[in-house]
């Protein structure tokens, strides 16, 4: 007997320490947040992908009442910032807020990494945005994307293409523009939108792929020419603006923002960050304000995340492949 009691005991004690852990990440999601959190945007203050968790941390920390910390972390196409987050505690008070590079993309352009992006716990996508095709007015003179094929055709490799950095999908949407408009640009590689925008509009170079969050207020001042989007379809607000895919069919590049925590961060806790930026989502002077950087709200569970990310891994694989893209 007291045999089998020891065996029963030692049965039982996987099943004890369990409900214990179980007991224990409830119990964390409940009380979560206790303290400030912090969300890395790894990229720099000024472009879309900072603006974007600024106006949903800022509903969060009001909901939460705690503080919502935006810290950027630059540098490497969002490398530096998304290992600091990976190697970050899995306990929910140190988020990434990034575009897709160093979520989707960075890991079939770099041979390495110091994190692998495949074991975050995807969060949620909050918005996308589609990148957009413009030119400085000063530059070049074309007014639609077969004009503009037509005269890369006729100046190949001397029109300077600024992009939000290497591996970011302003340089992933040109190389893209390259293969299907069989031209060529001189990538000027930035660190980040805003300075990529800046070097546009004062003509240190000639044309860049961008999202529409920040460049069309540019672009409505008249300091920037939008040439088209890169949608599937126009877009409701800009019936007027073709998109790229009218002259060069497939053609689509959309830019979005997604939260991931770290890897083994309770699923608990990731469910109560998603409901809750869920529920920011649906507030109407959240989705104002994302209106206005031509934002579409996407939102919705976890697992429609970690799909949407599975299916963007593939998209830009395929895009790197054909561009032969690998950076060091």
């Amino acid at each position: 007997m007291p045999a089998l009691l020891a065996v029963c005991r030692r049965a039982a004690l996987p099943l004890i320490l369990a409900s214990i852990v179980l007991f224990h990440t409830q119990a964390l999601a409940a009380d979560y947040p206790d303290r400030a959190v912090k969300i890395v945007v790894p990229f720099p203050a000024g472009g879309t992908a900072d603006a974007v968790p600024r106006i949903v941390g800022d509903w969060l920390s009001r909901k939460w009442g705690q503080p919502v910390v935006i810290e950027n972390r630059t540098g490497a196409a969002g490398n530096i910032g998304a290992e600091q987050v990976f190697h970050s505690a899995p306990d929910g008070y140190t988020l990434l807020a990034s575009p897709p590079p160093p979520l989707v993309i960075n890991h079939n352009l770099y041979r390495k990494l110091g994190f692998d992006p495949t074991k975050f716990e995807p969060v949620i996508v909050i918005a996308q945005v589609p990148n957009a095709l413009m030119v400085n007015p000063d530059s070049i003179r074309a007014s639609s994307v077969p004009e503009l094929i037509e005269y890369l055709k006729r100046n190949s490799d001397k029109t300077l293409c600024a992009t939000q950095g290497n591996g970011t999908t302003s340089h992933l949407t040109s190389e893209l523009f390259q293969l299907k408009a069989k031209v060529k640009l001189r990538h000027v590689p930035y660190r980040g939108s805003a300075p990529a925008l800046q070097g546009l509009v004062a003509g240190d170079v000639d044309v860049m792929f961008d999202n529409l969050g920040v460049s069309l207020a540019l672009v409505k001042a008249g300091k920037l020419k939008l040439l088209a989007v890169a949608s599937s379809k126009r877009l409701p607000a800009l019936p007027n603006v073709p998109t790229i895919s009218e002259t060069l069919p497939g053609f689509e590049a959309v830019a979005w923002y997604g939260i991931v925590a770290p890897p083994k961060t309770p699923k608990n806790i990731v469910a109560k960050i998603n409901a809750d930026v869920n529920e920011a989502l649906r507030q109407p002077e959240i989705r104002d304000q994302l209106k206005k950087l031509s934002a579409e709200i996407f939102g919705g569970p976890v697992d429609k995340t970690s799909v949407y990310m599975r299916e963007e891994i593939d998209r830009w694989a395929a895009v790197i492949k054909s561009a032969n893209i690998e950076l060091q």
